[in-house]
């Protein structure tokens, strides 16, 4: 090799990597369409694991290929302009270009992991990944006319024909076309405008596909998703129709697995997607299509865009503290300290970042090993609408002068091993970064009467979730549980996860004397994984209104026997449904 084209060859074998990785990825997505028709879903998954997992071991071997190429050699920063710029020729046309981009970014971080040079790598995008666009249709439409609306959706559902038997497509038909008809209704009629436009992939997730689309009327966009199922021993059939925003919203929210979708043009799809989904950032429907790690490098730009809009002079006068007048601040996230994780945000910005402490306080006897291990785990995991997902960051450099003087003494004392501060920066080894939610004890102490009961139904079912998916959460106090924007409860602190099939759930053996009832300490043994449901209550709030009213809608969760149900299901390999839509939504319930 010519020492003039070594940085051709560098840039050819991460282009090589990339083109690895999307040929593995699009294995993937195209398999989920077969393993739904054959009922397969611990195929399906297995291959959600699978591809999380896939990125990482195709950006390590190629990370090690590049290394051979560099031996011996010392490699400046003009050498890696050169690598990028001839990566970039050879991507230019890719309809994901995008993706190819953050996977070089990759790549390249093994080799210069501090702070994000634009001349080195692609910090900004290059342009708007939409230069192909309608190169490959996503969508078909319709103007609906005076079309029958029964015609109108059997036309539709031929673009998706399973390769399984349908348990009644005429009913399933008529069922959509009445409540369409309704919506319509609603709406005051037809009219001759209307549009129906249908995306071609379908989206895939656990036992479940959606068809996606939209509804164009008076100048507005309308979602619709149809959820599609295959249950054992039936045909295929549609469960609901699904018209409103929060419903379409939650089931691309980030507190949900990534779907498996054949999507050719990723750019496009967002772009239609956010059409009906406005308050959904780009980061976090990258995440939800599968290109997570795009999704991350999305987020990065979109958290460079908060620095300048907060900067200042770009926004109102706040307190300063210290800081330059203007300029908004990291400060202490609310709520009560974490033993484990100390947390921080912007006032203004919808995420937190979560760095892990060098030491825990007792009885905490966890280790930040295990800790990663636990976010490890939810980030694979079928999150069942109910755990927050979460970015990684390794050797995040923030802007010093952002810092409020009591949140920056925090990171010092409490992580001091993963933090280095510099003339004006803040280096973070390792932080994990989470949408933003209202504490459930806070959100209790604020709410009035109803709004506390349906939070406290909320948080039952969200426990029974996480259940039926395997999940147990260890620690169920209320300030470990978050409130989404639409009211949905989510678990977000991870470090005392257990899976339901690996805890032992007892009751409380009875005491035989007076001395043993009274004992300050357990008279009967107590193994590592033991659990005893029914002293929940004394530790998740105290007696009153609120606990009785948790007593009454999901008492069972204080019930040894609920939990060995579950537990003894789940060892039997049963995979349960835990829906994201309402009951009352579904057509055959």
């Amino acid at each position: 090799m010519f020492s003039s084209l070594q940085h051709f060859d560098v840039a050819q074998r991460i282009l090589m990597g990339y083109m690895d990785y999307y040929y593995r990825f699009k294995l993937i997505t195209k398999r989920a369409r077969i393993r739904f028709e054959r009922q397969d879903w611990h195929g399906t998954q297995a291959d959600a694991r699978g591809r999380i997992e896939l990125y990482r071991d195709i950006v390590g071997n190629t990370t090690e290929s590049v290394v051979e190429v560099l031996a011996g050699m010392n490699t400046e920063p003009d050498f890696w302009q050169k690598v990028k710029g001839a990566f970039s020729e050879d991507i230019v046309d890719f309809n994901t270009r995008n993706i190819a981009e953050t996977f070089y970014n990759s790549v390249y971080r093994h080799f210069h992991q501090v702070g994000a040079d634009p001349g080195l790598m692609f910090v900004s995008r290059t342009g708007s990944y939409r230069e192909n666009r309608e190169t490959s249709k996503i969508s078909v439409g319709y103007t609906i006319g005076t079309f029958r609306l029964e015609d109108l959706v059997s036309d539709m559902l031929r673009h998706f024909p399973f390769d399984a038997a349908w348990d009644d497509k005429e009913r399933d038909i008529h069922l959509v076309a009445e409540r369409w008809q309704q919506r319509l209704d609603e709406w005051g009629g037809r009219s001759p405008t209307d549009r129906l436009e249908v995306l071609t992939s379908v989206f895939y997730r656990n036992k479940s596909a959606y068809i996606v689309g939209r509804f164009l009327k008076n100048g507005r966009v309308h979602p619709f998703i149809l959820p599609v199922l295959h249950p054992d021993g039936r045909g295929i059939l549609i469960d609901a129709l699904l018209l409103e925003s929060d419903q379409v919203t939650s089931i691309f929210s980030y507190h949900r697995s990534y779907f498996l979708a054949d999507i050719t043009v990723p750019s496009d799809m967002v772009d239609f997607l956010q059409t009906f989904m406005p308050t959904k950032a780009i980061s976090e429907l990258y995440n939800a299509i599968g290109f997570e790690k795009h999704g991350k490098t999305v987020f990065y730009r979109e958290l460079r865009r908060h620095f300048r809009k907060t900067a200042k002079g770009a926004r109102p006068q706040v307190q300063g503290n210290g800081l330059e007048q203007g300029a908004e601040p990291f400060v202490t996230a609310p709520g009560i300290a974490g033993m484990v994780m100390y947390v921080f945000t912007m006032p203004s910005l919808n995420m937190v970042f979560k760095i892990i402490r060098d030491k825990f306080a007792p009885p905490k006897q966890v280790t930040p090993a295990i800790v990663k291990a636990k976010y490890d785990l939810v980030k694979r995991h079928d999150r069942v609408g109910r755990m927050a997902d979460s970015y990684l960051f390794e050797k995040l450099s923030l802007p010093l002068d952002r810092f409020d003087p009591e949140c920056l003494e925090e990171l010092r004392s409490t992580a001091p091993s993963k933090v280095e501060i510099t003339d004006d920066s803040v280096l973070i080894s390792h932080v994990y970064v989470e949408k933003k939610m209202t504490p459930l004890n806070i959100f209790l102490e604020n709410a009035n009467e109803e709004m506390c009961r349906k939070a406290l139904r909320d948080y039952g079912r969200a426990i029974k979730q996480l259940a039926a998916a395997n999940i147990f959460p260890g620690d169920l106090l209320l300030k470990n549980f978050g409130v989404t924007r639409v009211k949905r409860v989510v678990f977000y602190d991870y470090d005392e996860i257990e899976l339901v099939t690996d805890c032992n759930f007892r009751f409380i053996p009875e005491a035989k004397t007076y001395e043993q009832e009274m004992a300050s300490t357990p008279w009967y043994t107590v193994r590592p994984n033991d659990i005893f449901p029914e002293e929940f209550p004394g530790f998740l709030m105290r007696a009153g209104a609120n606990l009785n009213y948790l007593r009454e809608k999901h008492g069972d969760i204080f019930d040894a026997n609920f939990w060995n149900d579950v537990k003894q299901r789940l060892l039997a390999g049963e995979i349960m449904d835990v829906f994201p839509y309402r009951t009352g939504h579904r057509f055959l319930q």
